[in-house]
């Protein structure tokens, strides 16, 4: 009760200065602050903001456009320091680390809009000690998903005490664009790539609120790399972690180092089980460039005030961190570029998994029952919000390699026929590569041959994903001119083969970018091969034998008819030899 009464008093005393600032310059607040923390304002006001902060502080912000929605509405960016250094080569030159601030990518979660604005009127207003911008630059995004922020609705978030009306989760186009940051379908993150490659920021904060159950804490912290890419950077990405942790700590809040998503969904006594998130999301994206990614997800069931209050105190925690440690991290990031372009020929994890050990967590809580609905007939948790309960629950946090394949000693090679599309696709990630202008005969090759390629039942993001399984086999293929070589050699090393491993979960094979290659196009009648295999069978003994053994061995196969004409067709010139072969090749030497 204690703890409960001096944090309301605490929050009661920050929005009282936040509503004295307010009416003193009303030019430079927000209709949050305004309206006590009630209110979110429409995308106009990021407009008006982002254009009265540098009239007002000219030498210390930037304003600028950095694409346009499919809607026609600008995508708005603010570069801001007392340096002085308010572009990228200007920051890059002075050896200044740069924080990238995201907010509003799901444009309902739009804490970090508010707490932005609210934070950078403090920094330069001189309202906190030893500002953070004096030694970085603060590449602040208010809304990454503006169409999204612009669909305005007081249920759009069912799941979130407030505002009283936000934004929506996905784009016009109806892209997740925490979803998009590998197959960059969405302009918003083509857009937001261009930002990326410019800038080439230390480090990224992708400001979110959670879905999920009714608990205490406020606020949980995600970084990588923690526990996946550049083994040495992990120290670097736990320090800014628990760094911010720490702080929060100490400003009372009750943060998590993990996103608290149970098991079983809605059974709190099923545990949580930590991971490293796909490259598809934001800080395990900017983790496959050597890069730091924080996810920071306020809790849904706070109200919006105090939301937007933990959410200033994170990015001021992780700014000041990466102010004071900057100049030191920016090399440790750039050992690890050099790392990645020696990758060549070793063993790289592809996903990461959690095994099956757990450790028993006190979690705060709160009472609960679960029961059978009468409205759904379902199982049901029910929370009582007045009678907080520890609950010792268990926690799966050994994390491991899953996936692991060596590199390709020298890199890939995308044939002619595929290079105008992934080319365009791999400078949208900053990846190097060069065109072959003439043909290469005989080149020796690794081919990704699946045996089992399966397809999702039904689309996701627009896309008919792709599980494919098999192996690399060594061939020699002619190379037409227009291949592309794609060297292994490079920084973005480890963000190449999660593009371009078959089996990698976020690859472009996965996402379904070359289906085609996996749809059988060519038939032989059936009457065609009986007569095929009855003269094979005729012929050749030794495959007569084959054949009746797998009859006797394998009654599956015995009982499928198209299975036993398939055995003989797959041994005929007319087999298509490359079905079910991925077009994207490896090498071992540069062509």
């Amino acid at each position: 009760m204690l703890r409960t009464l001096v944090l309301a008093a605490g929050l009661a005393a920050a929005l009282n200065a936040h509503a004295q600032a307010a009416s003193a310059s009303p030019g430079l607040t927000t209709v949050s602050e305004r309206s006590g923390f009630i209110k979110t304002g429409r995308y106009e006001e990021v407009l008006a903001l982002c254009a009265a902060l540098q009239q007002h502080y000219p030498e210390a912000v930037r304003c600028f456009d950095f694409g346009t929605t499919p809607e026609g509405r600008p995508m708005k960016a603010l570069a801001v320091s007392t340096t002085g250094k308010l572009d990228a080569a200007a920051a890059r030159d002075a050896g200044l680390p740069v924080l990238l601030v995201q907010g509003g990518i799901h444009a309902g979660e739009i804490d970090g809009k508010d707490a932005g604005f609210l934070l950078l009127r403090e920094l330069l207003a001189g309202k906190v000690k030893d500002s953070p911008l004096n030694r970085l630059v603060l590449l602040f995004v208010p809304v990454f998903n503006v169409d999204g922020h612009e669909r305005f609705g007081a249920w759009n978030r069912p799941n979130q005490r407030g505002p009283e009306e936000m934004g929506w989760r996905t784009t016009a186009q109806n892209y997740n664009l925490n979803r998009d940051y590998m197959k960059a379908d969405a302009p918003e993150m083509q857009a937001m790539l261009r930002l990326v490659n410019e800038w080439d920021p230390l480090a990224m904060m992708d400001l979110h609120v959670t879905d999920g159950a009714k608990f205490q804490h406020d606020v949980s912290i995600n970084v990588e790399p923690t526990e996946g890419a550049d083994e040495p950077l992990r120290k670097v990405g736990k320090a800014w972690r628990d760094g911010v942790l720490a702080q929060l700590r100490k400003q009372g809040s009750m943060p998590l180092p993990f996103y608290p998503s149970f098991v079983e969904s809605d059974n709190p006594a099923s545990g949580f089980e930590h991971g490293v998130a796909q490259p598809r999301f934001s800080q395990s994206y900017f983790s496959q460039r050597n890069r730091l990614g924080m996810l920071v997800e306020t809790h849904s069931w706070k109200d919006y005030p105090t939301r937007v209050r933990v959410t200033r105190n994170t990015v001021l925690a992780a700014a000041g961190l990466v102010a004071a440690h900057g100049k030191d991290w920016l090399q440790q990031e750039r050992a690890a570029d050099e790392r990645a372009a020696k990758l060549g020929g070793q063993p790289v994890a592809l996903d990461y998994k959690a095994t099956g050990k757990a450790r028993t967590i006190a979690f705060q809580g709160y009472a609960y029952t679960r029961t059978s609905s009468e409205v759904s007939g379902a199982l049901m948790t029910r929370y009582d919000e007045s009678r907080p309960q520890v609950w010792n629950i268990p926690l799966r946090d050994e994390i491991v390699p899953g996936h692991v394949v060596d590199a390709p000693r020298a890199g890939y090679l995308v044939p002619a026929a595929h290079a105008a599309w992934v080319g365009a696709k791999l400078q949208q990630h900053g990846i190097e590569f060069r065109r072959l202008e003439a043909p290469v005969r005989g080149a020796a090759v690794e081919a990704f041959h699946a045996d089992k390629a399966k397809f999702a039942a039904q689309s996701f993001e627009g896309h008919q994903r792709l599980d494919a399984t098999g192996a690399w086999t060594p061939e020699q293929r002619d190379l037409a001119a227009g291949a592309l070589f794609v060297p292994i050699a490079q920084a973005k090393a480890r963000l190449l083969m999660a593009l371009l491993e078959p089996q990698a979960p976020d690859a472009l094979l996965a996402w379904g970018e070359f289906n085609t290659a996996f749809e059988r196009k060519e038939y032989m009648e059936d009457y065609v091969a009986e007569e095929v295999a009855r003269e094979m069978l005729a012929k050749d003994p030794a495959l007569k034998a084959r054949f009746e053994q797998r009859l006797r061995d394998e009654p599956d196969f015995a009982r499928d008819p198209a299975a036993r004409l398939e055995f003989f067709a797959r041994l005929h010139p007319s087999w298509d030899r490359s079905y079910n072969v991925y077009p994207v090749l490896r090498l071992n030497r540069s062509p």
